[in-house]
């Protein structure tokens, strides 16, 4: 078995995955139709076509656009359930989902809608497939923290169905210290912490994430290879990053994917895992990204291994899951 065969059977988690962003052209016109809401693209064909980004700015304009079609427990369902059955062809078993409540809600859709319809997927998943999941609720920086604490505020009654809390959208002018408050008021909460940094964002802002959010994984972070005091510290902390290969070569954070630093990452002793980002916008869900990433870079068969062990490694699950995952990963390892 080549690594890139090993690559796409080993079970593997996804720690980055925004559950809006794995929302297909084609799901998109179907829900759409269903709710009534008109679209500024005259096919499925139209909207694949305006798929072409040239930084993250600019993908983020269609890919809240693609959202406006998102307002039943039903959507939200249809679409956690979509990624899910993908994510389970790609030999996903734990799976940790962002959701952004903040795109909804400004359209008027309670975020108890959202959450029901996520959560209704998530347990169908485990029953269907026996993959775990879990839900992290993600501030969106473009907004002010004043809004950040009000969508906190409103998720609380469903504070049993979402582990943790993200940071993404617009990184660059929106420094994580932005939003030091709120994220102290979320630890109190006992809420697990991530954070995006370090995509268009200086390796600063990886720091502010580490010092000011506490955060435990980093999203992104292939930026801190440009200080290497932070890589040291990265290092020392085992702090995981969750890489998107993909995600970094269509945003034009690489210009190929040969040039992409997960190697680099790997060699530094870091915690560094593959995901999928935006799947339907980037042009590939956690396989392709796995594969793609380990031909490019002609990784070997060990690294490959070491990037699905780091994956359940980085993971918010207990020990134990942790362990029989793990055993998984050895077993078809051999």
């Amino acid at each position: 078995m080549t690594p890139a065969e090993l690559a796409a059977r080993l079970p593997k988690a996804e720690l980055h995955i925004h559950i809006e962003g794995s929302l297909e052209p084609e799901l998109i016109f179907a829900l759409a139709q269903r709710n009534g809401v008109a679209l500024p693209y005259a096919s499925v064909d139209a909207l694949r076509q305006a798929y072409a980004f040239t930084d993250l700015q600019s993908f983020l304009d269609i890919y809240y656009a693609g959202a406006s079609v998102l307002l039943h427990e039903a959507d939200f369902f249809d679409m956690a359930w979509a990624y899910l059955q993908r994510a389970h062809a790609d030999h996903v078993i734990h799976a940790e989902i962002f959701f952004d409540p903040q795109t909804h809600t400004a359209r008027g859709v309670d975020i108890g809608v959202v959450i029901a319809g996520l959560r209704r997927a998530c347990d169908k998943a485990q029953a269907e497939f026996g993959m775990t999941s879990a839900l992290i609720l993600c501030f969106l920086r473009h907004l002010s923290e004043a809004d950040a604490f009000a969508t906190l505020e409103a998720a609380l009654p469903y504070r049993g169905h979402f582990i943790g809390v993200g940071l993404d959208s617009s990184e660059v002018g929106h420094p994580p210290s932005k939003f030091s408050r709120v994220f102290a008021r979320c630890r109190e909460l006992g809420l697990r912490i991530v954070a995006h940094a370090g995509e268009e964002g200086p390796p600063a802002y990886i720091r502010e994430a580490l010092d000011d959010l506490r955060a435990e994984r980093i999203d992104h972070g292939v930026r801190s290879l440009e200080d290497p005091a932070l890589v040291a510290e990265l290092a020392r902390r085992r702090t995981p990053l969750t890489v998107c290969p993909l995600s970094n070569l269509k945003l034009c954070v690489v210009n190929d994917l040969r040039e992409h630093p997960m190697k680099r990452l790997l060699d530094a002793g870091l915690c560094a895992t593959v995901n999928s980002d935006d799947p339907a916008y980037f042009g590939g869900y956690l396989n392709a990204n796995f594969v793609q990433t380990v031909q490019a870079l002609d990784l070997s068969r060990e690294q490959v291994i070491t990037l699905a062990r780091n994956s359940f490694e980085a993971s918010f699950i207990d020990d134990a899951t942790r362990a029989s995952y793990l055993a998984r990963v050895e077993a078809l390892a051999g």
